[in-house]
C-alpha cells in the first residue's frame, strides 16, 4: 500500500517485570498496528540509529530509563536537534519530565499525595506515623523506603549527606489503587487494584463521573496534544483520589485485563493518534 508512514516501535521485549509480561502487549499492539503503518520494533538503546529512516519514534514498553540514562538523554537530544517526530512528543510533564512534577502540584494545590524534596518542607506534609522515602529519578519501586516518623530527621540527613535528590510523601492508608488511561484526551478504560497488597492483580472498574473528572484534570494539566497516558491514584479511607503518578513516557497498559471490546477501541484510537500527530 502506498504512502503508508513508516513507524520504529521502541520496546525492551526482554524487560523483567515482576508478574507481568511486558512483550506480550507489545506483540498484540504492533500486531494491529502494523496493519495501518510500515513497522519495525527495536529496543531503546538501537533507536538513535534507525530513527532517522522513520516517520514516527513510537516510545512503548522500553522500560525505565534509569537503566539506560546516557542513551535515553542522547536519544531526546538528537530527536529534538532534527525534529525527529516521537510518540508520546517529548513535551510531556509528568514522568517523562522526572518526579518534580509531584513536588509542584503538591504546591499548586492539586489532589496528590502530598509531596516535598526537601528536608527544610517537611513541615508541609500532613503528620504520619511512617513516611515513603524515595529517588528522585526512582521508578518501579527502585530504592523505595518506609521510614517510621522517629528516624525520618536521620534517613534524610544521610541522603543529604550523599547528595541524593529525594522525595517524601506521608504513607497514605488507601483502600485501593485504580489507573485511568488515556489516549490523547480521550478516557478508554480504568482499572483497579481491590487489594492494596497485590498493585497488579487488576480489574475493570467503572469510574464515576466524579473520578473522570480528577483524572482529565491531570490529563488537561498535561496538556499533550497526541499520546498514551495512565492517570494512577489511590482512593483514601475517606473516599477521595489522590494522584500517584502521571505516567506519559511508557505507561503500561494492562490490555490483557481488559475487555475485547476495550482493547479494540483502544487499538483503533492509537492507530487514529498515531497517524493525526503526522500531520
Amino acid at each position: 500500500m502506498p504512502n503508508r508512514p513508516h513507524v520504529l516501535y521502541v520496546s525492551n521485549l526482554a524487560y523483567p517485570a515482576r508478574g507481568r509480561r511486558y512483550c506480550d502487549e507489545d506483540i498484540y499492539l504492533t500486531s494491529h498496528l502494523r496493519q495501518a503503518f510500515d513497522l519495525a520494533i527495536c529496543h531503546p538503546e538501537d533507536a538513535i540509529a534507525l530513527m532517522r529512516d522513520f516517520d514516527t519514534v513510537v516510545v512503548r514498553n522500553s522500560g525505565p530509563v534509569i537503566d539506560y540514562p546516557s542513551a535515553y538523554a542522547e536519544f531526546r537530544r538528537q530527536a529534538e536537534a532534527t525534529g525527529q517526530r516521537v510518540y508520546n512528543p517529548l513535551t510531556g510533564k509528568g514522568d517523562m519530565a522526572g518526579k518534580q512534577y509531584l513536588v509542584d502540584l503538591t504546591a499548586q494545590g492539586h489532589p496528590v499525595i502530598p509531596t516535598v524534596d526537601s528536608h527544610d518542607h517537611l513541615d508541609r506534609l500532613p503528620r504520619s506515623d511512617t513516611y515513603v522515602v524515595k529517588p528522585k529519578a526512582g521508578a518501579d519501586s527502585h530504592g523505595l523506603e518506609f521510614v517510621p516518623a522517629q528516624d525520618l530527621q536521620s534517613n534524610l540527613a544521610a541522603k543529604a549527606s550523599d547528595g541524593a535528590e529525594i522525595l517524601v510523601q506521608p504513607k497514605i492508608d488507601f483502600r485501593y489503587e485504580v489507573s485511568f488511561y488515556f489516549v490523547d484526551h480521550d478516557f478508554q478504560y480504568a482499572l483497579n487494584a481491590p487489594d492494596p497488597s497485590r498493585r497488579w492483580e487488576l480489574a475493570n472498574y467503572t469510574p464515576s463521573a466524579e473520578d473522570l473528572d480528577f483524572a482529565r484534570e491531570f490529563v488537561g494539566w498535561n496538556d499533550l496534544a497526541h499520546g498514551v497516558q495512565r492517570v494512577d491514584a489511590c482512593r483514601t479511607r475517606s473516599g477521595d483520589l489522590l494522584l500517584v503518578e502521571l505516567e506519559d513516557l511508557n505507561p503500561y497498559l494492562s490490555l490483557d485485563r481488559t475487555t475485547d471490546d476495550a482493547r479494540a477501541r483502544f487499538t483503533a484510537a492509537m492507530t487514529a493518534s498515531i497517524r493525526s500527530s503526522l500531520t
